[in-house]
């Protein structure tokens, strides 16, 4: 599994696309990220994904967003969760460990003062995770990925997010191919639209599952516990 991990780090590195945002790639740091924020976020996917040998469930969401992934590295967790600075969840939930880690995002002096104390947070990124814990699942045994793992933005704001493009969503189905074909998990979810409909363009079978963004939430848990029981 560790060399797997590792040939799938070193893809991910590699991957380029005009205004998107690659939070493993050196290339793509700005001045948004400390020096070394790429290195550190792979060593964060890497043991993220190391500690999940076997998951039980795969949940799928569309692509990584600035408030998530594109700082912490991990799809559908926040950089606060990292840092233990999150009402819910913490690093012995990431990486079932106590030990807390650096945070790759350089404070501005736009940014809002709760975002410069404890990191950036993103609130479909709780909810999922909130959904899975009271769900009674282990946090070693969900896996979270996106079909692109990668944060695409509009060409004026690295700070948002748009929709991942044709092409885009072909190139990230290929690396979902890959983490489910390594973890082999029973379960499947594909979160929100776009999740669902690169799935069953793949041939992957899922549960498709309302995004809990736009006051999707409750659908969203609900569903979720109505499938995991």
């Amino acid at each position: 599994m560790e060399t797997d991990i590792d040939a799938l780090l070193e893809d991910l590195r590699a991957y380029t696309s005009q205004n998107v945002a690659n939070p493993w790639r050196e290339q793509n740091e700005t001045e948004l990220d400390l020096p070394g924020a790429a290195a550190r976020r792979r060593d964060y996917l890497r043991r993220y994904l190391a500690v999940r040998t076997a998951p039980r469930v795969l949940l799928l969401a569309e692509a990584a967003g600035y408030q998530g992934c594109r700082f912490s590295g991990i799809a559908l967790t926040c950089e606060r969760m990292l840092l233990g600075h999150h009402k819910r969840v913490g690093p012995q939930d990431i990486f079932l460990t106590s030990e807390t880690v650096e945070r790759t995002s350089r404070v501005t002096d736009e940014m809002p003062n709760t975002r410069a104390q404890l990191g950036y947070n993103e609130p479909t990124d709780t909810m999922v995770w909130q959904a899975a814990l009271d769900a009674g699942l282990r946090p070693e045994s969900f896996l979270l990925w996106n079909i692109f793992p990668f944060h695409p933005h509009p060409a004026t704001n690295p700070l948002a997010n748009r929709t991942p493009q044709e092409a885009e969503l072909d190139a990230g189905l290929i690396f979902a191919r890959r983490i489910i074909d390594m973890y082999r998990p029973p379960l499947i979810f594909a979160i929100g639209r776009k999740a669902q409909q690169m799935l069953a363009q793949g041939g992957i079978p899922s549960v498709a599952l309302r995004h809990p963004a736009n006051g999707g939430a409750t659908e969203f848990r609900r569903g979720f516990q109505q499938a995991i029981q």
